[in-house]
């Protein structure tokens, strides 16, 4: 994902009386800073101490990543609550607290340790021939408005009430965003010059993919991603909800001088040099079996009945995608897919807000909640009703095990995302996943430490 550069006036130096000498900048402004680290000689394997994002870890996989080691990082970003707390229904500040008190054990018995120095940090991912290298800081939170940082989908206010809680209450970043720029290549070089030397770890996840990491404290070193990145903005890949915690324990610490709110921990990469893949986010409508699904679209949408199994199948909707318009396929996880094409223009017009880009009206993502989920099959939005799931086969099955409907979508291309959020369009909440993901637990940042 890439985006312009901002506009000119980067880089003036403000000569403030509190702040001599600071530089203000019209784009990117990434810090060092002392990472909480695991020591590998009081966990023994850095591999089963990490977790995906918290937003990607379903129930199975979380029990998983409990029992792969007791300082699991999981424990913190999906803390249990407090054992004393027996209720059926326990309040989440129980378990807040509970992540709370578990990372101060971990810091008091050596587990988790600040590094030496501030640092930004190199993190390289290698998986399947892919390679993603990027920047690890901590950036200065900025609003919508600025136009620095631009998310490209909706929030939605639960998710975001948890992070916040979860965040206040441990007072740390406890897994970097994942967002996108183009840089001038000064970052970038540091980053190749980096990589040549020793990394601070090294370790293999269970997916496959090999991680590595890298400090770097040299001074000029951290002046060219300064001057590098003075002139970016960025697009958030992946951490939408984390983003808006950010925002809003910015405002909530706003009295604070110099509020170690005001930033937060993010990878940054320049996808110039190393592009992301984008895929689909696949919904589950637990309540809404697929025979009562397809009787109520009527004779306003095509409607194909395509052979199994699944993989055949999404090569049938990418087929339809290829020529154009709107696509999905629906299935009840039991060998039934069917292929929804071709919805009458009339149905998009009058149900689809007409105050948006015709590219933001025609997105898949948008006909399936203002047309599909509002007003077609009228499915309630909340976690009870909806179900959003990164991989296809994780939807078949939640379908068969719920008896629901799983409606499978095909990625959007990358290009429409940027276009979009360059005009201060967001997409509808869940609309794209962006890889490789950072792994969760490599480096934390306690806002107790600056």
């Amino acid at each position: 994902m890439t985006t312009p550069s901002a506009p000119s006036g980067a880089g003036v130096p403000t000569g403030g009386p509190g702040d001599p000498g600071q530089v203000a900048t019209a784009g990117l402004s990434l810090s060092p800073f002392r990472a909480l680290r695991y020591r590998p000689d009081r966990v023994g394997n850095l591999a089963a101490v990490t977790s995906p994002p918290y937003d990607v870890v379903d129930p199975n996989r979380r029990l998983d990543l409990e029992t792969s080691d007791p300082h699991n990082i999981v424990r913190l970003i999906l803390p249990r609550p407090e054992p004393e707390d027996s209720g059926d229904r326990p309040d989440r500040d129980t378990r807040y607290r509970h992540a709370a008190r578990l990372l101060a054990e971990w810091q008091r018995e050596g587990v988790l340790a600040p590094d030496p120095e501030a640092a930004l940090y190199v993190y390289e991912q290698t998986a399947g021939g892919i390679l993603q290298r990027g920047l690890i800081g901590s950036l200065a939170v900025s609003g919508k408005e600025a136009g620095i940082v631009l998310p490209h989908e909706d929030v939605m206010p639960r998710p975001v009430a948890d992070r916040v809680g979860l965040m206040r209450t441990t007072k740390a970043n406890l897994e970097p965003l994942l967002l996108t720029y183009r840089g001038n290549g000064g970052a970038s070089g540091v980053i190749e010059r980096t990589v040549l030397g020793e990394p601070l770890l090294t370790t293999t996840t269970t997916d496959g993919t090999h991680h590595r990491l890298w400090a770097v404290t040299d001074p000029a070193e951290l002046a060219t991603v300064t001057r590098d990145l003075a002139t970016c903005r960025a697009l958030i890949a992946d951490g939408h909800h984390r983003w808006e915690m950010y925002l809003r324990l910015q405002r909530e610490n706003r009295h604070l001088p110099r509020s170690p709110w005001d930033r937060g921990m993010v990878l940054l990469v320049d996808t110039a040099r190393y592009p992301l893949r984008v895929r689909a986010i696949h919904r589950v409508l637990y309540r809404l079996p697929l025979d009562r699904a397809l009787s109520a679209l009527g004779e306003q949408w095509q409607v194909k009945d395509v052979p199994g199994p699944l993989e055949h199948a999404l090569a049938a909707l990418g087929e339809a995608k290829r020529h154009g318009g709107n696509a999905f396929l629906l299935t009840d996880g039991h060998g039934t897919f069917q292929l929804l094409t071709d919805p009458d223009p009339a149905l998009l017009d009058a149900h689809v807000r007409p105050d948006r880009p015709e590219e933001w009206r025609h997105l898949d993502a948008t006909v399936l909640h203002s047309v599909l989920l509002d007003h077609t099959w009228q499915v309630p939005d909340g976690p009870d009703d909806i179900g959003y799931l990164h991989a296809s086969a994780a939807a078949e099955r939640e379908a068969a095990r719920t008896g629901g409907t799983a409606v499978l979508l095909h990625p959007v291309d990358e290009s429409v995302v940027r276009r979009l959020a360059e005009q201060g369009v967001t997409m509808p909440r869940k609309s794209t996943s962006f890889g490789p993901k950072p792994a969760t637990g490599l480096v934390v940042r306690s806002l107790e430490l600056g």
